[in-house]
């Protein structure tokens, strides 16, 4: 029979110890998968405590996965070979550091925004102001769409600049793209089939995969997404970045977006996924129209954030529902409370209804256009750019670098990580086994220092030209 001594609990409850005993004995293998453990009467009567206690215990160890339970037949202990709970050491690569530090003079694959372009002073000032204007309003819960002084503003603002003709109670404000994401398939329903381009942005299917909701990927053409793949794979829900691709950068021509919203109008139930992440950072011309403002049919649902042009720890993002699914949201969704702070929603909304917004707009774009000059200007002289060629380099922050050179991937990234650079392959955009592409890189650069730059190209050209 099974039995420990309660005689030294600690500060722990009578349930809690006896608990964390039995777990160790499983963790330990002192009991291995599959023993019967007592019954809860046997037990507490062999250990002269309550059933309860015995039934306690039993409860915790069931809900964290260590034991389970057959109707009639009693407890028995889980096989931990394959359960997640069991123990893995963390490695490196597991580990995300949330300080924003890090140790490369270059860091190409990240998003970080470069603190000397946010505009602290005028976001103090509007803070300020806030405060003291609407305290009664901080106090009070938002609707479940979010203030609708900022959707307001978020719908004037489309308006103006993305020729988008909404309704603020279209427009639903949440903490991140992902949670938006979760509301789009809680309001779909779990049995459709989403499509995720391919290459693309990986946390997407990520996402999907993590909810269980059914995927395919999508091979896309110069062109963007080709609607044959679409209806051969008999695909719900495509999600797409048309005016902007990440990571190859193609922009879809108005033929095939007027092909996909056929597709999508065929059927009661498809709908497009319209990702808008960075249409506003295009660096020369004006930005390329987006698919929803030609949408007749009530069929694209459009997202867009702020973390691309105010900074990326500002988690505010938005979607645009066309108004049947609006509908439905408030209907079937609106319990949901919404995730941005009310004072973090004022402090947006007069931000953008005073034009500060559309001046430090307009200010990001000629500073990332410098930026992009120099490095792109550094990295084409020779002796470098005799190894490289330099695409797609005119929307948002980011640009694609093919490097002509015997070496691998693998020996690239590696001998540049060893000089403190950052590198991403194309590559790993790329479905398992579909990928295309050889030593081209996705080079961000939103968050490199100039001052690095003669370091930066130095390197890369020392790692190119060694025997």
């Amino acid at each position: 029979m099974l039995t420990y001594n309660l005689n030294n609990t600690g500060s722990d409850s009578l349930y809690e110890y006896l608990y964390k005993c039995i777990k160790k004995d499983i963790i330990q293998g002192k009991l291995k998968a599959g023993d019967k453990l007592p019954s809860k009467r046997t037990f507490a009567k062999n250990l002269g405590i309550s059933v309860i206690t015995i039934e306690n215990a039993y409860s915790q160890l069931i809900a964290e996965g260590y034991i389970y339970s057959l109707p009639k037949k009693g407890y028995y202990v889980s096989d931990l070979n394959n359960n997640s709970i069991q123990k893995k050491p963390a490695t490196k690569e597991q580990v995300v550091l949330t300080s924003g530090d890090n140790s490369y003079v270059a860091d190409f694959s990240s998003n970080q925004t470069e603190h000397s372009i946010f505009p602290f002073s005028i976001w103090a000032k509007v803070m300020r102001d806030v405060i003291n204007d609407n305290q009664t309003q901080l106090m009070t819960n938002a609707p479940c769409g979010g203030i609708m002084i900022l959707r307001e503003a978020i719908a004037k603002y489309l308006k103006d600049f993305r020729g988008m003709y909404v309704k603020p109670e279209q427009i639903i404000i949440g903490a991140g793209t992902e949670y938006l994401y979760s509301l789009i398939i809680q309001l779909l329903g779990n049995d459709m089939v989403y499509g995720v381009e391919n290459p693309g942005y990986t946390k997407t299917a990520k996402i999907y995969g993590s909810m269980h909701i059914p995927y395919k990927f999508i091979d896309i053409d110069k062109e963007g997404v080709p609607v044959e793949s679409l209806i051969d794979n008999k695909i719900d829900v495509m999600h797409i970045s048309p005016s902007h691709h990440f990571p190859t950068g193609i922009v879809m021509p108005i033929s095939r977006r007027y092909e996909l919203l056929g597709w999508a109008s065929k059927e009661k139930e498809r709908y497009i996924i319209e990702d808008d992440y960075d249409s506003e950072l295009r660096l020369s011309g004006k930005p390329i129209p987006t698919l929803q403002s030609i949408d007749v049919s009530d069929k694209v649902i459009y997202m867009n954030t702020f973390t691309k042009t105010l900074c990326s720890t500002v988690r505010i993002s938005y979607m645009v529902l066309p108004d049947p699914l609006a509908d439905r949201f408030y209907k079937k969704l609106s319990f949901y409370s919404c995730t941005v702070s009310n004072f973090e929603q004022y402090t947006l909304a007069r931000f953008m209804m005073d034009g500060s917004f559309e001046k430090h707009i307009n200010r990001l774009r000629n500073y990332y256009q410098n930026k992009r000059d120099a490095i792109l200007n550094a990295f084409k002289k020779k002796p470098l750019g005799s190894y490289i060629s330099i695409t797609e380099e005119e929307a948002g922050v980011h640009f694609l670098m093919h490097i002509d050179t015997p070496k691998t991937e693998d020996e690239i990234v590696a001998a540049a990580l060893s000089k403190g650079i950052k590198l991403v392959p194309l590559s790993i955009y790329f479905h398992e086994g579909t990928n295309t592409s050889t030593n081209t890189y996705v080079m961000n650069y939103s968050s490199i220092k100039l001052e690095n730059l003669d370091t930066i190209v130095s390197s890369l050209y020392g790692i190119l030209n060694a025997r």
